[in-house]
């Protein structure tokens, strides 16, 4: 990132979150929202710095850069996953399966109970190098 106040902000890296063409709008905001509170509990630089308004009220931190949102079929995101791992980014996902579940330990256990090749995958947050991104993201479309 760039660092000079008065220069455009530029990212080397890019935050992406894939979902499932197939959503409900209310299942795709809850979706992108558990997937990215992932990406900062694992790589601190994606956070920023706190926010204040002028009052002086104190408001969290949140992610520095932008968050681009893409949608695909279930192959584009199977296909995705697969060129996630192969490129080692890191990343979230989100299974059919949580939509059932109402807690995190439930949540873990619904994903660890299955195969990574078998996974019913409706989003997936990904983070790393700008070109690594989009090819990971190859076939998949901004969302509308």
């Amino acid at each position: 990132m760039t660092t000079n106040d008065t220069a455009p902000v530029r990212f080397d890296t890019k935050i992406a979150v894939l979902l499932r063409d197939d959503l409900e709008g209310w299942q795709r905001l809850n979706v992108t929202a558990f997937l990215v509170s992932g990406l900062g509990t694992q790589h601190p630089e994606v956070i920023g710095e706190p926010y204040a308004d002028a009052d002086g009220t104190a408001y969290l931190p949140m992610l520095r850069q932008p968050v681009l949102v893409f949608e695909g079929s279930k192959e584009t995101l199977t296909a995705a996953h697969g060129k996630a791992l192969a490129r080692v980014l890191p990343r979230a996902v989100f299974t059919s399966a949580l939509f059932a579940t109402g807690n995190d330990r439930d949540n873990r256990a619904a994903v660890r109970a299955v195969g990574r090749d078998r996974l019913d995958l409706v989003g997936l947050a990904v983070h790393g190098p700008r070109n690594a991104v989009d090819k990971v993201l190859k076939g998949a479309r901004m969302h509308p």
